[in-house]
């Protein structure tokens, strides 16, 4: 959606495909990060943003077992926004939506779920749908993945991602909000266990992390013992826990973390999930996957001005993300396989690590895991331009 913005808004004819009927559905990715927003004031939406219901923190806190450790403080950044905003994807998704309409090349098609692409002479040139009026084609110079990471543009072209595994999956749950909650951002870890609770207004979104591939066997006890388990880790949930009735009110995230070789190939790219599928640690996935679309709109509307898109036009949006992408999936990946799998096989109340008692007790080194949050690294810029409106 960010990319068919900018690119209408650059003057080109972007048509932005959506399996669903609407985007009101439960996302996971919901947490717009500092550079994201940043992005928002340069087109001059931020505000309009900010208009929408959204929750904020200035600070990620984590408690181990009972030590409460400030880890983040994104109070210093250098942004307009200095605080990670919460906010439904469909709320966000809407706001873009209602942007590119303002241009004469943006259209936004809904229920037309992609089933192929189409070639010409070994080149990528467009896709066939399913619609509710039956099967179609839509043929243009340009298709780009943005469809997840199990992309099915991605597939169909053939690419193959190169996974790196993750130890851990997530359970993602809903629970009701209560006056005496607490009011930030919550990571708690106990043994064997890591829990986190985000605000979402008039509920907390919970992530509850388990080892990879334990939940069958967790969903073969009765829920009665999973509510316990979230009052050993929350007991403020203890007066409604109830409300998880069945195991259908738990949703499994499988994680996984894997990047594409090759991000694109004559007619096709491939940008976010579909190139490099993130680790939902520190939260930076929708956040890069906006990045890699200002890259796009930035290398890609000379070209598609023209009609004309080469491969080395696609070749400078991967050389200009690949670094970013490498560098966070590494980190990530440090943090799976050195701390989250450890804790996960911990049978005592882990201390805290050298690091984060280091950040805790000097708040100014707390800028740093603010500014690799909130900002990530080589953050674009919009150099895309804005043509006529309607």
């Amino acid at each position: 959606m960010m990319l068919g913005f900018l690119l209408a808004r650059a003057g080109i004819d972007v048509i932005v495909l959506e399996k669903h009927k609407d985007f009101l559905r439960d996302f996971r990715g919901d947490t717009i990060h500092p550079s994201t927003m940043e992005l928002l004031h340069e087109l001059g939406i931020l505000d309009d943003f900010l208009r929408r219901p959204h929750q904020k923190t200035t600070e990620v806190g984590v408690h181990i077992g009972d030590q409460h450790l400030t880890v983040a403080d994104f109070s210093h950044l250098p942004t307009h926004a200095k605080f990670l905003a919460f906010m439904p994807q469909w709320d966000f998704l809407d706001l873009l939506a209602q942007q590119a309409s303002r241009y004469p090349g943006f259209r936004l098609m809904t229920e037309a779920e992609v089933t192929d692409i189409l070639r010409v002479d070994g080149r990528v040139a467009g896709v066939k749908l399913a619609t509710p009026q039956g099967v179609c084609e839509i043929r243009s110079p340009l298709t780009v993945a943005c469809d997840g990471r199990h992309s099915t543009v991605r597939d169909k072209a053939g690419f193959q991602p190169q996974a790196y595994g993750a130890p851990m999956d997530v359970l993602w749950l809903r629970l009701s909000k209560r006056s005496h909650d607490p009011t930030h951002l919550l990571f708690r870890i106990m043994p064997g266990r890591l829990f986190i609770q985000i605000d979402r207004g008039d509920y907390w979104q919970c992530a509850f992390v388990i080892a990879k591939g334990s939940f069958d066997a967790l969903r073969a006890e009765p829920i009665g013992k999973f509510h316990a388990e979230i009052i050993s880790l929350a007991p403020h949930f203890s007066d409604r826990v109830s409300e998880l009735t069945t195991w259908d009110d738990v949703k499994l995230l499988t994680v996984e973390v894997s990047r594409l070789q090759r991000w694109y190939a004559s007619g096709v790219l491939c940008i976010g999930d579909a190139a490099h599928a993130m680790s939902p640690v520190a939260g930076v996935g929708i956040n890069l996957a906006i990045q890699d679309a200002v890259a796009a709109a930035n290398h890609l509307y000379r070209p598609l001005a023209t009609g004309q898109v080469s491969t080395i036009d696609l070749a400078r949006v991967q050389n200009r993300r690949e670094l970013p992408t490498r560098l966070t999936q590494r980190i990530q990946l440090v943090i799976q396989n050195q701390v989250v799998s450890r804790l996960l096989t911990a049978r005592r109340i882990p201390r805290a690590p050298l690091p984060l008692r280091l950040v805790n007790a000097i708040p100014w080194l707390r800028r740093i895991p603010a500014r690799f949050i909130g900002i990530g690294v080589r953050p674009e810029h919009i150099r895309s331009p804005e043509k006529q409106k309607v």
